[in-house]
């Protein structure tokens, strides 16, 4: 057994804690949910002032326990920094949430190399470099817990997505596999697949990438797919509920959960349904594209 046990909420001992992306959407409603807890946070983001905010608005209510940095997690050697000036100031690291991403939409004909780069770089490579600075460091210490924030989109067919759904589908398998390695040595490793959350990265779909037909519909083509939209919050909840369990692989709201369970029983009726929806898709784009644009 290590000398110092996991921190947890059960044994009262405030966990030290790292959030990428953390000033906006799922970030944000997980350092809110951990900071509530009694936990020491790090909002980390790619915007500085944005983290350095989020970090002064819920400090407000508990000072001491939140501080925002500013990270590229691009950037393998500004992410190993972060990671390393957390562990040294509070003598470990608890728990690490690669959650940083970019939401990038449309056909895979419309996608250039940029789609492509973007995606693999904050979605995957995003997550390795966290991985790779904190894992060492989780396995000096003898505990540890990464969570990986992936997507249903990693675990069930999704058309008019495939930079986005092939990096979350490495991130489903990364994280499995490293859950494989690290369980004998004391370190947890856990990967969050929601469905459709109602975040600000519905509405900001290929950040400063040439845009899609289906980009500036994200949220209308989400609330189609899945009806009622996810509270971010309410993600939070389920996610550290899922870390409390130590569960591997932690899927919502219900609906993802559901659809992840079809997928598994009958893979040929999901991809069917898929291939509908793409179809669909394709249609309303082609409409779109010959309605006359209105004078002014």
């Amino acid at each position: 057994m290590p000398d110092n046990p996991p921190a947890s909420p059960e044994n009262g001992t405030s966990r030290i804690a790292v959030v990428t992306g953390g000033a906006s959407g799922i970030g944000y409603a997980l350092a809110t949910a951990l900071v509530a807890r009694g936990d020491s946070v790090t909002i980390a983001d790619l915007d500085r002032n944005r983290a350095v905010q989020a970090a002064e608005k819920l400090g407000a209510a508990h000072p001491g326990q939140v501080r925002g940095a500013a990270v590229d997690v691009r950037d393998a050697a500004a992410v190993a920094a972060l990671i390393r000036s957390v562990t040294d100031q509070h003598g470990r690291l608890d728990l690490l949430f690669n959650n940083a991403g970019i939401g990038v939409n449309g056909a895979a004909e419309e996608h250039t190399l940029d789609h492509w780069n973007r995606a693999i770089d904050i979605n995957l490579r995003g997550v390795v470099h966290g991985v790779h600075a904190a894992y060492p460091i989780m396995l000096e210490q003898g505990f540890g817990h990464i969570v990986n924030t992936a997507s249903l989109a990693g675990l069930v067919p999704s058309p008019n997505k495939p930079a986005y759904t092939a990096t979350k589908s490495a991130v489903v398998g990364l994280s499995l596999a490293l859950r494989s390695e690290a369980a004998s040595r004391g370190v947890r490793v856990s990967v969050v697949c929601p469905g459709y959350v109602d975040t600000p990265l519905l509405d900001n779909a290929n950040p400063d990438l040439p845009q899609t037909s289906t980009g500036p519909r994200a949220r209308e083509i989400a609330v189609r797919v899945q009806r009622r939209l996810y509270a971010p919050d309410q993600l939070a909840r389920d996610v550290l509920r899922g870390v409390d369990r130590d569960r591997a692989v932690i899927v919502a709201p219900a609906s993802a959960r559901l659809a992840w369970r079809v997928a598994r029983l009958s893979p040929s009726l999901v991809l069917s349904l898929a291939s509908r929806l793409a179809v669909q898709l394709r249609a309303e784009t082609e409409t779109l594209d010959r309605t006359p644009s209105p004078r002014g």
